[in-house]
């Protein structure tokens, strides 16, 4: 049986090579995204960290963090930053354009009753289910 080869030792060890690979590939996607958010490097020399990180991965992804790891969580939290404050103005724009309150809800009701195209009925029925918490369709 295939399983009675396998030990707990071994299960243990696969486990922590498999963490280890695991990280180690974040971290070079980390750096990868890192080297071309900076846009104050030039291009050659991403070229060249690119191919470093992909001969030697271990030695090249230590040298990055040792060399350029301030620089690197600099960059991060501007990023944060900036997407949050991308973030902030989309909702208040969203929010601002939205109309959808219960005074313009009141609004939209006069307007569809003075052009026609609800009668007073529908707009007493609508006006009723808005001023008692519910929504007009």
């Amino acid at each position: 049986m295939v399983l009675a080869d396998v030990s707990l030792g071994d299960l243990i060890w696969t486990s922590i090579w498999v963490f280890f690979l695991i990280m180690f590939i974040w971290l070079f996607i980390a750096i990868v995204s890192d080297l071309f958010r900076d846009h104050e490097e030039s291009g050659v020399a991403k070229a060249i960290w690119v191919v470093c990180l992909i001969l030697f991965p271990l030695i090249g992804s230590l040298v990055y963090l040792i060399v350029r790891g301030q620089g690197m969580a600099a960059r991060s939290a501007a990023q944060a930053a900036q997407t949050q404050a991308d973030i902030d103005s989309y909702i208040r724009t969203t929010a601002a354009s939205s109309g959808s309150g219960p005074v313009d809800d009141l609004a939209r009701l006069a307007q569809l009753r003075a052009n026609g195209t609800i009668s007073d009925e529908e707009f007493e029925s609508m006006k009723s289910r808005i001023v008692s918490g519910g929504r007009a369709a």
